[in-house]
């Protein structure tokens, strides 16, 4: 892929050190990066499917963590269930994790209310906002519209969150016939998250135009602080030392229900890649 190249390179090119808040789970020191303020990247969705072939992309993981942002889970033991760990290192005690997530894109500002009786009080849940369904509507409704939009950096909940949002917004545009997004990342371990974010955000792309009946057009990823993390430097130069592959193509079920996908209606074709690149993630 060669836009992902072209960002490790800039870093590498033109990034500070800088320190960071983040450890080494096998140390617990902080760890520093390399790091670069600002910068715009754009993925075909259209032909082929971004993912890297340098190394091994986690695509099971993409698919489930998605899948459980629709959901609204904010516990990991759904993702557990699928064999998928990504979020462990930030769960509290019971799996829980906050309104992160899954809770912002389909529950913003859900409440608890205590509604008392002459003998019991009930706790009734109030719905909160749900952005996903809000986008399939307002993308059907208005094809044209400049609203469309997907926020989960709630300022009310980012002190409860286990980790706040690093992909915190994203805005969804018909143009042209197809259905394109463009996705701002305020922070992001380039080696090992990025791979992840693109292919997330063109999986979701995807599916919102299924629900729709756009095609896809094209991501655009925004950056805010983009950093190598320094014990992610000899991994960085490992993976641009490798040849890539063609990118490989994108098959869904047919369905058109953005909550109703599973595991098995998500298919990437003929994807080649190299092997995993161990990194020790900072946490």
């Amino acid at each position: 892929m060669k836009a992902y190249r072209e960002i490790l390179q800039h870093i590498l090119s033109n990034g500070v050190s800088k320190p960071s808040r983040a450890i080494l789970p096998s140390t617990g020191k902080p760890v520093g990066t390399l790091a670069v303020f600002g910068y715009q990247a754009r993925f075909d969705l259209e032909h082929t499917f971004p993912a890297v072939t340098a190394k091994r992309l986690f695509w099971k993981g993409v698919i489930a963590e998605l899948l459980w942002f629709l959901s609204g889970s904010t516990n990991v033991k759904p993702l557990q269930a699928m064999g998928v760990h990504i979020w462990d290192e930030w769960a509290r005690e019971g799996g829980e994790l906050g309104p992160v997530y899954g809770y912002q894109w389909t529950r913003w500002g859900e409440t608890e209310e205590v509604v008392p009786d002459r003998q019991f009080a009930d706790v009734v849940t109030i719905p909160g906002i749900n952005q996903i369904q809000q986008l399939v509507d307002g993308i059907k409704r208005d094809p044209n519209g400049r609203r469309h939009i997907l926020t989960a950096w709630n300022p009310t909940d980012v002190p409860k969150m286990a980790l706040p949002p690093c992909h915190l917004l994203s805005q969804f545009v018909v143009i042209g016939g197809k259905l394109s997004c463009m996705m701002t990342i305020r922070s992001n371990d380039v080696f090992l998250g990025l791979p992840f974010n693109i292919a997330s955000y063109a999986l979701l792309t995807h599916l919102l135009g299924k629900a729709t009946g756009y095609p896809p057009g094209e991501l655009i990823v925004s950056f805010g602080d983009m950093h190598i993390y320094d014990n992610h430097l000899d991994a960085v130069e490992e993976y641009l030392s490798r040849t890539t592959f063609p990118l490989p193509t994108l098959l869904l079920a047919n369905k058109t229900d953005i909550f109703g996908w599973g595991l098995e209606d998500i298919t990437l074709l003929n994807y080649q890649s190299h092997g995993v690149i161990q990194a020790e993630i900072a946490v």
